[in-house]
Formats: C-alpha cells, structure tokens, sequence
C-alpha cells in the first residue's frame, strides 16, 4: 500500500486544520512534510506530522 502522510498547519491565520497526503511507490523514500505546503495558506515552515 502506497504511503500516507497526515499533515497539521500550525499557522494561526490558517483555517486548514489536517490534511492527508496519499502518494504512490514511486515518491523517494526521503521525502516529507518539508517537501509540501499548505494547500489553503501556502506556508511549508508552519507544516507538522501528526504522528499516530
């Protein structure tokens, strides 16, 4: 099963509470939170993993 990724924005101004990322097997095995961003306030600084 691909990998998911599931994403909080710690920005105050943000409305976007959590979002998942569902990515496929050829995404590097590197890539994270820093590689994203907010898909409402635009910021990658303010991104989180929410760890389970």
């Amino acid at each position: 099963m691909p990998a998911t990724l599931e994403v909080k924005c710690e920005n105050g101004d943000c409305e976007m509470d959590m979002f998942e990322l569902h990515y496929t097997y050829d995404m590097p095995d590197d890539v994270g939170v820093g590689d994203f961003v907010c898909p409402y306030c635009q910021e990658s600084r303010t991104l989180e993993e929410i760890q389970l």
